[in-house]
């Protein structure tokens, strides 16, 4: 479980293919490592990896099939940049919002633009993850926790402040830049709540559209 508060930058400094998945070198002069050990989670760009070994200057980490279809990471290569944070604790402060960094889908950058300090960031979401974002709502782009300032379909702006520019990748973002988004856990649930039993049938039945809200009383 992380927070989407970015603790550091760090970069991929080695990449190995084995056998279909991929094992990564990730370090950070910029992090902490004294008190992480073997086994524990690390996100990368939002993606939750597990410490395998420790050289001492960051973490290696395998990263499965499955990860690198649905995240960015398929992307990585020696020098990307990414965000990195270590596991919540009891004692950390939840500064963001509660994020899995289990990766929901890949997003991509349509537009930035200036505003005042900050920069405006309009975002293209897959289409089966747009009914999750809401305007003011919370979201995770690449690992870091943000609030929606607009939603148009499966369109979301972010205004974005000077410290998170400097202190995350996102400064490096331009328009066709991909990312790794994680939409709020609330809401999954959410979803699966409302559909109430119809949620255990594997049919097209556990779709909620505006007749079965209409039909199960959420509707009048």
């Amino acid at each position: 479980m992380f927070t989407g508060i970015i603790q550091a930058l760090g970069n991929v400094a080695e990449t190995t293919k084995r056998g279909g998945d991929l094992r990564l070198r990730i370090c950070s002069d910029k992090m902490d490592w004294s008190d992480v050990t073997l086994g524990d989670s690390i996100a990368a760009n939002g993606v939750c990896l597990t410490a395998v070994e420790l050289p001492g200057d960051g973490y290696i980490a395998d990263v499965s099939v499955e990860t690198l279809n649905v995240t960015t990471a398929a992307q990585w290569q020696v020098g990307t940049r990414v965000n990195l944070e270590k596991a919540l604790t009891p004692q950390s402060r939840l500064g963001g919002h509660i994020v899995s960094g289990h990766v929901d889908g890949i997003g991509e950058v349509v537009q930035r633009s200036a505003d005042a300090r900050s920069e405006r960031f309009t975002f293209k979401a897959p289409a089966p993850l747009a009914r999750y974002i809401a305007h003011k709502g919370s979201i995770t782009v690449d690992g870091t926790s943000l609030t929606v300032n607009a939603v148009d379909g499966d369109l979301f702006e972010l205004n974005i402040v000077p410290h998170t520019l400097e202190h995350t990748v996102m400064d490096g973002y331009s328009a066709g830049t991909q990312v790794n988004l994680e939409v709020d856990v609330i809401a999954r649930y959410l979803e699966r709540l409302v559909l109430g039993d119809k949620a255990a049938l594997r049919n097209s039945e556990t779709t909620i559209t505006e007749s079965f809200l209409a039909k199960n009383g959420y509707l009048r």
